[in-house]
Formats: C-alpha cells, sequence, structure tokens
C-alpha cells in the first residue's frame, strides 16, 4: 500500500495543475464561468481552502449543477492525501463526502460521481491501511464496476480503476499486466474524449502515461 500513497501523492500534484491551469483558462462569460474560473486559480495557487468555500458557494448559488459540489470533494480528497494528521483528514474527507452526498442523492448515473466516491474510499485506505483496507477495498472495486457500466468509454473510469487495481496487486504479489493493458486503453481513450462542459472532470492524463511508465 506504500506504493498507493506514492502513486496518488504524484496524482494529486499532476491533477491540480492539469484541471486547474486549463480550466482557468477557459472561464470567460457570465457569473458561474468567472465564479469556476476563480476556484480553480486559487487551487491552481495552493490555496485548496480558499478554494473549497469558493466551490461551495458556488454550489449553494447553482443547485442543480454537480460540478461545484464535485469540485469540493475533489479538492478536499487530494488535500486529504497530502496529510498525515488524523484530525485534518477527518475534516477534509467529511467534508469531501457530504459535497458529493448531495451530488448522488440526485443522481446515481454519474459515472464521474462514483469514480470520485472510489477516490474518497481509497484516501481513506491509503490513509489506514489495516483498518480501511480491508473493509473498503471490496466497495470501492464494487464503485468502479458501477461506473464502468455507465460509461465504459470514460477514461478517468478505466485509468481510476486500473491504477486501484494495481495498488491491490503489488500488495499481494499479483500480477499487474491486465490493469496495465487498461492503461493503455485508457490512455487512448483521452485522446478522443471530449468533457461535456469547459469544466467538465478532464483530470488524469499525466497520471496514467505515469502509470504507463512504471508498468514498463
Amino acid at each position: 500500500m506504500t506504493k498507493l500513497i506514492t502513486t496518488f501523492a504524484l496524482f494529486v500534484i499532476t491533477l491540480l495543475s492539469a484541471q486547474g491551469q486549463q480550466s482557468t483558462m477557459e472561464s470567460t462569460g457570465g457569473k458561474f464561468e468567472q465564479g469556476m474560473g476563480k476556484a480553480f486559480g486559487l487551487w491552481g495557487e495552493g490555496k485548496t481552502t480558499e478554494a473549497s468555500d469558493l466551490f461551495e458557494r458556488i454550489a449553494a448559488a447553482e443547485p442543480k449543477n454537480w460540478l461545484p459540489n464535485y469540485y469540493v470533494a475533489l479538492v478536499n480528497t487530494t488535500t486529504a492525501f497530502g496529510t498525515k494528521d488524523k484530525e485534518k483528514i477527518n475534516l477534509l474527507l467529511s467534508k469531501a463526502q457530504n459535497a458529493l452526498d448531495v451530488e448522488m442523492g440526485k443522481d446515481q448515473n454519474n459515472a464521474e460521481l462514483y469514480v470520485m466516491q472510489a477516490m474518497i474510499n481509497t484516501a481513506w485506505i491509503v490513509f489506514d491501511p489495516m483498518t480501511n483496507g480491508q473493509k473498503l477495498s471490496g466497495p470501492t472495486m464494487g464503485l468502479y464496476a458501477k461506473a464502468e457500466a455507465i460509461a465504459p468509454n470514460n477514461p478517468r473510469v478505466v485509468y481510476s480503476k486500473a491504477e486501484f487495481e494495481i495498488g491491490g496487486a503489488k500488495f499481494w504479489g499479483k500480477d499487474t499486466k491486465p490493469m496495465c493493458a487498461q492503461i493503455d486503453k485508457a490512455i487512448e481513450l483521452f485522446a478522443t474524449f471530449k468533457p461535456e462542459t469547459p469544466f467538465s472532470p478532464k483530470w488524469g492524463l499525466d497520471r496514467a502515461l505515469e502509470a504507463q511508465k512504471n508498468c514498463k
């Protein structure tokens, strides 16, 4: 599981730069776009608390849009991967879970939300593998199965599932070739994937390329 921790530490760094910079550049137009662009800018500067708070305010103002709460969950979960303080992790992952629960309550047919829930679970596993590994590994694979059933060609679904499986396979000393083949598939899917809006999730390619190198 230590390898899984390292993997996610790298993942956090690349995610922040890729998602944040691109979305900031694309933010023009109305209040929603400007607010989202500002929140991504704060996140890109490492001001995670301020970014999370702003995404929360946007979520309250735009209850029909799932993206602000998704990013509340994403900001807090990725921040949790970078800390070992129990109290802070509890606070971050509780905030992430609460925001995600709001959106899951509205829509159970969004693959990105299942991937997000799997990431929250993984953060708990990484924090305390002995307590949470056995308890959450099965449910997390179940979440990826649901995401895959909804969006089999979403590169984040394919990549994240494979990455999680690689962490488990390395831990148990199993062959990672099948998962590495899925990483290759995800990279191909990233090449053609078109996000629905400028602020829809688009992260993952950098990490997939890094995972591909590790597979070699």
